[in-house]
């Protein structure tokens, strides 16, 4: 499936919202994560693309804000106690990870629309904020909610039928983690209102551009759409996008109507006017 530089999203910028901090592997997500083939998909574009794995350099600032896969160690330090140690340490904290917090944040600031992930199972608290400072400035963001199943967690009971302390303990921690299904990707409905319903995605669609892109490693998020194909890919609708803006569904007349949260702006440079010879 071909994509062409040179539509309405060329030049624009965007911002890869997503969990960052509680995935299975920051090691792992920084170096092949979904922001990587997605990012790898819109530069293709010509598209802007802003990745909190891989922030740009800010001038004056060498590697300000940046992240790794041992950011998040520093929660080892966090304490409890009181008073003047206690404070003093988790001032620390705070001071730490600020630079990465207001970068990421400018980064919205900076963008024209939003891309998150947010797979119900995986805890986030960055991604939240983002989407609410994107769309209390009325940017678009386009919100994937895949379908979350366990099929290890099925072959596990599989395997224990007929063992009742080791099912009673599987159980047991079902309950304690939680885990979860969302078998029709349905989204917190907390977003709903707050993004509007039509710019929600069950999926990525990778699997119609792997080989133009040379995607042949599997990941998690391909062994997952294989098992449910996405009914509205993201991919299909980046390609769409860049041919024209899509429209929102207006509940009062009952019809889609223009959708100016789309504000790309057109910066290219004015075509210079031609010289005409004048007579004195």
């Amino acid at each position: 499936m071909a994509v062409r530089s040179g539509g309405l999203l060329q030049d624009a910028r965007v911002y890869l919202s997503g969990p960052m901090d509680f995935v299975a592997s920051r090691r792992k997500e920084k170096a092949a994560g979904w922001r990587t083939r997605i990012g790898q998909f819109l530069k293709k574009m010509g598209v802007i693309v802003f990745d909190p794995w891989n922030k740009p350099e800010v001038r004056g600032l060498h590697e300000y804000g940046h992240e790794g896969e041992t950011t998040t160690d520093q929660r080892r330090n966090w304490t409890w106690q009181r008073g003047p140690r206690g404070a003093s340490l988790r001032s620390a904290m705070a001071e730490s990870f600020w630079p990465a917090l207001h970068v990421d944040l400018r980064m919205v600031d900076t963008s024209d629309f939003v891309i998150c992930y947010c797979p119900t199972n995986v805890y986030s608290v960055g991604t939240p904020h983002e989407i609410i400072v994107a769309r209390q400035q009325r940017k678009p963001v386009l919100f994937v909610s895949p379908y979350v199943d366990f099929p290890a967690l099925d072959g596990l009971k599989n395997h224990l039928q007929g063992d009742a302390s080791g099912m009673q303990l599987l159980e047991q921690l079902i309950r304690e983690v939680p885990i979860k299904p969302n078998p029709n990707a349905c989204p917190s409905l907390w977003y709903i209102p707050v993004i509007g319903g039509e710019e929600f995605f069950d999926g990525f669609g990778l699997a119609r551009y792997r080989n133009a892109f040379g995607w042949d490693q599997l990941t998690s998020i391909d062994e997952s759409e294989k098992r449910h194909k996405p009914l509205n890919p993201l991919l299909s609708f980046l390609s769409r996008l860049n041919e024209r803006l899509p429209k929102r569904w207006d509940r009062r007349t009952r019809s889609s109507v223009t959708n100016d949260d789309w504000l790309l702006w057109n910066l290219g440079r004015p075509k210079a006017r031609s010289r005409t010879s004048t007579r004195e």
